[in-house]
């Protein structure tokens, strides 16, 4: 194809992903062979912690580089201040012709504070409200009373936990995660706003950790960890109730987590009609990777990003909800989950893809997130008061934020 980089040296370039990511590049595998026939793709897979772990580790001493890497978004606020990745809006990648494509708010995700585009936005993950159908209606719960309101929602925990013993979430840091997520105001962060202002005083919160007190206060939350073996236990024997997450949990609990609860499950709006965004996955080229690399490490990211019939292919086979915008009119959308009990979820999420605000990112988010959580434990644990925690929060914060 005229004005793309053909096949000479290099002859292989190296991408470094963790599950599933990594079945999703070495399923394009086959398109990329009749783009690029004398290019090799060797995909290292780590698990998901080693992965960021070690790309970490290769950046700061830029050695052991992978070609092309993926990113959790949680990552991509964390690397794009450290001037280790390309910049996708400078030639040869001129980010900025193909911007428009993806859902808006994935381009915030993983713009650094200059105006880089660090990355390029390969699935999101709308938030949903992830119930259990039977455990509900064993409690006499109805799906409006769990939606209407924060706090009918606890109302319904104390009440599904008195019917079933079943928890209402597996941690009061969850509900905390996605209040703080819902009513940030354009071009504002998580945890930061313009000039390295620190927010974490602001009135969400404040909210967030007074229903995660709540949740804990009544014993409703199961104090296990995501990811952990108790957290799937819960999941596999019924012991959890309901799980704000994103979208793409459904998929993980249909195919690993817990295939055996099939039907069990519906996706709901969440509390209050928030919108939040919860996960995602990015591509980005290290800055110190070759440079005979970096235009066919660029052509495999449009395969992966930017191709409709890959980001479906990943969509149908592995939950990935895609970030490019034109996918969007596929019928796969409107086609009923069977493990969500025939819902046609997708119709929802896609809707919530589009309605999410953008927000922006920090080189302290990452940090900012261990110093929120170790706050909150304080309250949780110790009945620290509220205010005194995000206080103490907002001082630590203010001291790192323009490093």
């Amino acid at each position: 194809m005229p004005g793309r980089p053909r096949a000479a040296a290099p002859v292989r370039l190296t991408v470094a992903a963790y599950p599933a990511v990594d079945a999703i590049v070495k399923a394009a595998l086959p398109a990329w062979r009749q783009r690029q026939p004398g290019v090799e793709v060797a995909v290292v897979s780590r698990q998901f912690n080693d992965h960021h772990t070690a790309m970490t580790t290769a950046l700061s001493t830029r050695s052991h580089l992978p070609d092309l890497m993926a990113l959790e978004v949680g990552f991509v606020g964390r690397f794009s201040q450290g001037g280790g990745l390309e910049d996708l809006r400078q030639p040869p990648y001129d980010f900025d012709r193909v911007a428009a494509r993806y859902v808006p708010y994935a381009v915030a995700q993983a713009t650094g504070r200059g105006g880089a585009i660090v990355a390029a936005p390969s699935d999101i993950g709308p938030g949903t409200l992830l119930v259990r159908h039977d455990l509900l209606a064993r409690a006499g719960v109805g799906e409006a009373q769990i939606t209407a309101s924060w706090d009918g929602y606890v109302a319904a925990g104390r009440q599904i936990k008195q019917a079933t013993g079943a928890y209402l979430v597996a941690h009061a840091r969850d509900v905390k995660d996605l209040l703080i997520r819902t009513g940030i105001r354009p071009g504002e962060g998580l945890y930061f706003g313009a000039e390295h202002r620190v927010l974490v005083q602001s009135p969400r919160f404040v909210r967030a950790f007074e229903v995660a007190r709540e949740v804990r206060r009544h014993g409703l939350d199961a104090r296990v960890g995501a990811w952990s073996n108790d957290w799937s236990e819960g999941f596999k024997r019924g012991l959890l109730a309901t799980q704000l997450t994103g979208a793409w949990l459904a998929g993980h609990l249909s195919n690993w987590l817990a295939p055996a609860t099939l039907g069990l499950w519906r996706a709901l709006p969440l509390p209050e009609g928030a919108e939040a965004a919860w996960g995602g996955t990015f591509f980005a080229i290290p800055r110190g990777a070759p440079p005979a690399s970096k235009a066919l490490a660029w052509e495999l990211i449009r395969l992966l990003t930017l191709d409709r019939a890959q980001q479906l292919q990943a969509f149908r086979s592995q939950d990935a909800f895609p970030a490019l915008v034109e996918t969007f009119d596929d019928p796969f959308f409107e086609q009923p989950i069977e493990f969500l009990g025939g819902q046609a979820a997708r119709l929802r999420w896609r809707e919530s893809a589009r309605r999410i605000t953008a927000v922006a990112v920090h080189k302290q988010d990452a940090f900012a997130g261990e110093v929120i959580d170790t706050e909150l434990d304080k309250v949780l644990l110790r009945g620290k008061p509220i205010d005194a925690a995000l206080a103490d929060a907002a001082r630590l914060l203010e001291r790192r934020a323009r490093r």
